[in-house]
């Protein structure tokens, strides 16, 4: 018996045998019920056969949708093989299933950064509203700026999206695709609103510290504010052509992202600029007096900011010394 014994433990336990070939038999039906379950999902086209890594622990399906990456109903595709289609697959069993992919990237990244995106754009927006109260003193004039900044921004987000993802012009900015669009990265329309955010700031500062420049030379407010339009457009138009074509040379790179970038930035800044040249001026004029009011309270509550020197005292005129007198006290 014991050496019986001995040898039994020594060899192949027929159990062992018994268990791996139970374990390989429902391993296949569990990758081919899978793959069936995938492809008869809505909206996917082609399920690839099962890729199998070399523990046999693992295995992969690449799953192609009828609908373009761009598109929404492609999005919604990779919510439902997440909430319905795997989970369902799986049920009853120790699997672990995943989608990942480009796609699926995009859509992750696209929540986490939408769901922080509208405490970020309510906190710059009331961050500058407040400088500009401060700077101006005038809360037409922070009101009129933050409208035509989120008005320019997201302008320039609908020909981001009419290009890209509708796939108009595409082929002019050197993208062509076999869907005819190319999938938006979610972090683009972000990064674009901090920098046309800024970009169309400095030139609502630079206009309105003109006017407020002639109109302290006791001019009228409308002749100030027709005075401080014609020195600062030049300036704000030459520098909005400079960053236009930095911005746009951005098309010129392969890489798609970098293309969006450059349609996107390059348009903000012409829709930026034209509405500081057209919207601050007009919303002054037609608010007259009013534009420089802002409640007595507010006026005590707020710091004042010396924009640009403005609050300076003038400086008292050296006399011209007589030729021929000697430097010094």
């Amino acid at each position: 018996m014991a050496g019986s014994s001995a040898k039994i433990q020594g060899g192949p336990d027929p159990g062992s045998f018994s268990r791996r070939f139970h374990e390989l038999v429902d391993d296949s039906f569990r990758r081919a019920y899978a793959s069936r379950a995938l492809g008869g999902t809505l909206g996917v086209k082609v399920v690839s056969p099962p890729r199998i890594n070399k523990p046999g622990d693992a295995t992969t399906f690449s799953v192609i949708a009828t609908t373009a990456p761009a598109a929404p109903a492609t999005a919604d595709l990779v919510k439902t093989l997440r909430t319905y289609t795997i989970p369902q697959a799986t049920q009853g069993s120790n699997l672990n299933a995943y989608v990942g992919g480009q796609t699926a990237s995009y859509v992750d990244l696209a929540s986490g950064i939408s769901s922080r995106l509208g405490l970020v754009i309510a906190v710059v927006i009331g961050l500058s509203f407040c400088i500009l109260l401060a700077a101006f003193r005038s809360f037409l004039f922070a009101v009129q700026a933050a409208i035509a900044n989120v008005l320019s921004v997201t302008a320039s987000f609908g020909v981001l999206t009419a290009v890209f993802q509708k796939g108009w012009g595409l082929s002019l900015v050197g993208l062509d695709t076999a869907s005819g669009t190319d999938p938006i990265a979610s972090y683009v329309p972000l990064m674009m609103f901090a920098v046309l955010f800024g970009l169309s700031m400095d030139y609502q500062v630079f206009l309105i510290s003109r006017i407020e420049q002639h109109r302290a030379e006791a001019g009228s407010d409308r002749d100030a504010i027709r005075r401080g339009l014609a020195s600062g457009a030049r300036v704000i138009v030459a520098a909005a052509l400079i960053m236009i074509f930095v911005f746009g040379s951005f098309v010129l790179n392969a890489d798609p992202t970098v293309k969006q970038f450059g349609v996107g930035l390059s348009v903000g800044v012409a829709l930026a600029a034209v509405c500081v040249l057209v919207f601050a001026p007009a919303v002054l004029v037609l608010a007259g007096r009013g534009s420089w009011w802002l409640p007595s309270w507010l006026d005590r509550t707020l710091p004042h900011l010396d924009v640009e020197g403005a609050g300076a005292k003038p400086e008292t005129p050296v006399k011209a010394m007589p030729s021929g007198t000697p430097a010094g006290p």
